[in-house]
């Protein structure tokens, strides 16, 4: 049985919020999570929804993490931080959210998940493949998944992206994210268009949608940070809500109508998921990551074609019945990616790679 698991954490993006998401699930299989953040300091927002898991402890760092700015003297720092966690947690084993700890001495056996990486978030950003600045990066990431005990993703799209990018590794699976039904809730729907993630993240590409928005015949609202690339949310079609809380985004999502991600690159998309979950109607970037999660829930479209962006929402405005349909289909298909459904193959993951390592103990 998995009484103490160590895990580590980004606390910007969705790897925050899938780790709460199964931090909080794993309570009620007895385990107690210690959580290792690195990167920016938990808001205030953050501090009190992970203090409100009774099984969960956080240890809170601003280590910078391998995908940032000259981070190689952080990322030796923080391995040393972990180690020392380890030694006073005492873990069973340990989760990696990350990839540059992998080759740590860990002595236990080590679960890495691969939510994305700079090198394929750059060639379906630019096309290309990164310059050559970003090597050691990409030797850190590909020691990192050769040494885990096991390595899992949250499609097949990204599992085989590592693969294809940082060669092979013993053991790999896909065991796509969640989020609990019951934080979110489809509300009286209004007629307005809404977006959400990092504004600043040009692999979501939110501005191709800030650019039609004039456009619409329905205002369109977008919730995140802007970060110091701005994108156009000038137009007075364009209505900018800020970085919103979990609850705050979840009351935004029941009212919108229609959901709106034309990216580039989303390894899984939880904030897709909520929005699903929310009764929103679909329209994402024509993606392989994307179509594996819901080919026939969304309408997809060329990230970059705003015509083609325009033209598919629109249709769903002037047919309040397509739009209805939509809508209830992603609903469906968002029910199928259930809490307990990751939770039991996280433990079955869990025990295979405990099982595995202790019988290569010698």
């Amino acid at each position: 049985m998995l009484k103490r698991l160590l895990m580590t954490a980004d606390t910007v993006g969705g790897v925050w919020t899938y780790a709460l998401e199964l931090a909080r699930a794993l309570g009620g299989q007895g385990t107690e999570v210690s959580l290792a953040t690195m990167g920016r300091p938990l808001s205030p927002s953050q501090q009190l929804e992970s203090a409100a898991i009774e099984n969960l402890s956080v240890y809170e760092s601003n280590f910078k993490l391998e995908w940032m700015d000259n981070p190689w003297d952080d990322v030796r720092e923080s391995g040393e931080w972990l180690l020392k966690l380890r030694d006073r947690i005492q873990p069973d084993a340990v989760h990696l959210n990350n990839y540059a700890h992998g080759g740590l001495t860990w002595d236990l056996p080590v679960l890495m998940v691969g939510h994305s990486c700079v090198f394929s978030w750059w060639k379906a950003v630019h096309g290309t493949l990164p310059p050559p600045e970003w090597r050691r990066y990409h030797d850190e990431v590909a020691r990192g998944l050769a040494a885990a005990t096991r390595v899992v993703a949250p499609s097949k799209s990204m599992l085989s992206s590592l693969q294809e990018i940082y060669g092979s590794f013993d053991s790999g699976e896909v065991i796509p994210n969640s989020r609990s039904a019951e934080h979110f809730s489809v509300g009286r729907k209004r007629p307005f268009v809404l977006s959400a993630g990092r504004l600043w993240d040009k692999a979501k590409n939110v501005s191709a949608l800030s650019g039609i928005a004039g456009q619409l015949r329905w205002p369109v609202y977008i919730a995140g940070e802007l970060g110091t690339q701005s994108i156009p949310l000038t137009s007075s079609a364009v209505t900018h809500l800020g970085s919103l809380c979990p609850r705050e985004l979840g009351s935004w999502m029941s009212q919108a109508s229609i959901f709106v991600l034309p990216a580039f690159y989303e390894p899984f998309g939880l904030t897709i998921l909520e929005a699903a979950l929310s009764g929103c109607a679909l329209v994402l970037g024509d993606i392989d990551s994307l179509k594996e999660s819901w080919s026939g829930a969304a309408l997809f479209v060329d990230p970059a074609d705003p015509a083609e962006l325009k033209e598919s929402i629109e249709t769903l405005i002037q047919n309040p019945s397509h739009l209805s349909a939509l809508s209830r289909q992603a609903h469906s298909r968002a029910l199928q990616f259930t809490t307990n459904r990751m939770l039991s193959r996280y433990m079955e993951t869990y025990e295979k790679l405990c099982g595995s390592f202790c019988s290569a103990i010698p």
